[in-house]
């Protein structure tokens, strides 16, 4: 049989000195690697290529895996000579990378191709490509924009086969449904260079809501898609056959999957029924404790932690960000019932709104660490991410945006403030997280989990480490953190000089070992800490304000309602409502 190659890359991106973000084992599974290879599987299986092909996949993520262009090229010589190199799920910030490291490819007369949501999100929102993606057609890169599914990575594969790749592959009006498609998967050696040994899979696609820092919404439509129990059961069960129970179900809001009961019905079946340990990460919005024994079945069926969308405490910032979903006079009873159930929460909060100022930003994180009961806080700038309504709009305003791509990260800050200077908001991005992750907000967030029988007191000690270690050591977002940083010298970004052997390996070493001993006293100290709280007789009658039961003072007391005219508003917006009912139901 002759053999043809599909090589699908998922890149990382290029740190503040221009070495690709890679690590013996990293934090987060590849999602979208995940979704295309077990659509690949699927190819090779139907044999799309033809009868007398052999469609051999090859699945690689740079953030755990060095690619080594010349390697793969000389290995497809031998096997065949003929390829398609897939760089997968690119995002805004790995554009950059994904064409460095197609660039050997091409040289070699391999086709590329390169799909994802930075391709997906500028077809689905400018009036016409943007220069990058243009020079990369120009380069010879064919753009794949939208999902695969429906027959469309078949396509790409057969014209790849015969040497007629087009331009382009514009598959963003077509939303396919995603009932009995074949389901993600990676391979287990993939998966075992996550930290954890997490894998990664969607049970739906797209969001209702309009929030116009988002790309979902205009890549993967406002009208949601879902996979059936029989499919997630596929999943698991695909995946415990190689001995992996760990997964991140992606979806962007999993409470708004109107099968959610189903579902987890369904993994409540495999873990009681059948003893499967599996445990998930979900994503959520505010308004998820609102329906009826989600939270009770979430934790049932095996969510560990749950992401947040929590983005801010200042209604006027929501509402400026088209977030009216989210209620302020909801968060504490809502972080409150993920706690009762032990499930560790982890919020979203970004930087850069309107309204925000250095002081007002401080003062906000106060506010969370005493009167919210929430474990972990990530912060994110502000970002017009390309294919949201907050890039668009800026574009068309003509305001500046930072031309380097590689930045849209949500860790750099891409464009100027119209209260704070550059200076200032860089800043206080930092003050953000030295504020929140201190040794006595660690002990507190210890404290609270120690109390209650289901806290897991040491689990949120180590994952708020995490958060803070690559914060303060690496230099990091921590979402895109993992255990040994790599570096190599010839992999440096083109556009910056390649350092001499005899000062990269040097300093490589220097920094190997100052981070070592960073890490050895931060984790030290913070073992002290979890000790000193177990050691507590009375940790179990610990309390505090932000895990008190609501009380009817609340929005008369508690800070994040009465310091600004916002948490007013939502106040007695929620009081007229409740007075409201009160009448109806008294005249029924």
């Amino acid at each position: 049989m002759r053999s043809f190659h599909l090589v699908m890359i998922k890149p990382s991106h290029y740190d503040d000195d221009g070495y690709p973000i890679q690590w013996i084992r990293s934090e987060i599974p590849a999602n979208t690697l995940a979704a295309v290879n077990g659509l690949a599987l699927d190819c090779r299986r139907r044999q799309v290529l033809g009868p007398d092909v052999d469609l051999r996949l090859v699945t690689l993520d740079e953030t755990n895996t060095r690619i080594k262009p010349k390697a793969i090229i000389r290995k497809i010589r031998r096997q065949s000579g003929q390829a398609l190199v897939a760089l997968i799920g690119v995002q805004s910030n790995q554009f950059n990378r994904a064409i460095d490291l197609a660039r050997p490819f091409l040289k070699e007369g391999l086709a590329v191709a390169i799909g994802g949501f930075h391709v997906s999100g500028c077809l689905a929102m400018l009036p016409e490509l943007p220069a990058e993606i243009r020079q990369a057609q120009d380069m010879g890169i064919s753009i794949f924009a939208g999902e695969a599914e429906d027959g469309a990575l078949d396509e790409l594969l057969r014209d790849a086969h015969a040497g007629s790749l087009k331009p382009l592959y514009n598959h963003m009006k077509h939303l396919p449904a995603l009932e009995g498609q074949p389901v993600p998967i990676l391979p287990a050696e993939a998966v075992r260079r996550t930290r954890g040994h997490f894998s990664s899979f969607d049970l739906g696609r797209g969001c209702p809501f309009q929030c116009s820092f988002c790309t979902i919404i205009n890549v993967q439509g406002r009208k949601s898609r879902f996979r059936t129990p029989d499919d997630l059961e596929r999943i698991i069960r695909d995946n415990a056959r190689q001995g992996i129970h760990c997964f991140f179900i992606t979806d962007d809001n999993f409470a708004r999957n109107r099968e959610w009961e189903p579902l987890f019905d369904r993994l409540i079946s495999l873990r009681e029924g059948e003893g499967l340990k599996i445990k998930l990460i979900i994503q959520v919005d505010t308004l998820c404790h609102r329906i009826p024994r989600f939270i009770e079945k979430a934790c049932r069926a095996g969510v560990t932690r749950v992401f947040i969308g929590l983005e801010n405490i200042n209604p006027d910032n929501l509402l400026a960000a088209k977030k009216r979903q989210n209620k302020i006079t909801d968060y504490r009873l809502m972080l409150q019932a993920w706690r009762a159930h032990g499930a560790t929460t982890y919020a979203g909060y970004i930087l850069g709104f309107p309204n925000d100022t250095r002081e007002s930003i401080l003062r906000d994180v106060e506010i969370i660490k005493r009167e919210l009961p929430i474990d972990l806080l990530e912060f994110n700038f502000l970002t017009p991410l390309p294919g949201s309504e907050d890039h668009k709009n800026l574009l068309g305003d003509g305001r500046w945006m930072d031309p380097d791509l590689n930045k849209y990260d949500l860790h750099h800050r891409v464009t100027h403030h119209e209260k704070m200077s550059d200076a200032e908001w860089d800043q206080v991005y930092r003050e953000a997280w030295a504020s929140y992750y201190t040794p006595e907000h660690l002990e507190t967030v210890i404290r609270r989990a120690a109390c209650v029988p289901k806290g897991r007191p040491g689990g949120k000690m180590r994952v708020m480490m995490w958060f803070s270690l690559m914060f303060q050591i690496e230099g990091l977002h921590p979402l895109e953190g993992g255990f040994f940083r790599r570096k190599y010298r010839i992999d440096r970004r083109p556009s910056l000089p390649l350092e001499s052997p005899f000062v990269f390996y040097p300093k490589y070493a220097a920094e190997i070992i100052a981070k070592a001993y960073r890490y050895l006293m931060m984790v030290r100290k913070a073992n002290r800490i979890y000790r000193r709280v177990m050691r507590d007789p009375n940790r179990a009658v610990y309390t505090d304000t932000a895990i008190m039961p609501p009380a009817a003072d609340d929005f008369e007391t508690l800070a994040m309602f009465t310091e600004t005219s916002g948490g007013e508003a939502a106040v007695a917006k929620k009081l007229r409502a409740e007075d409201l009912r009160a009448r109806f139901e008294a005249a029924e």
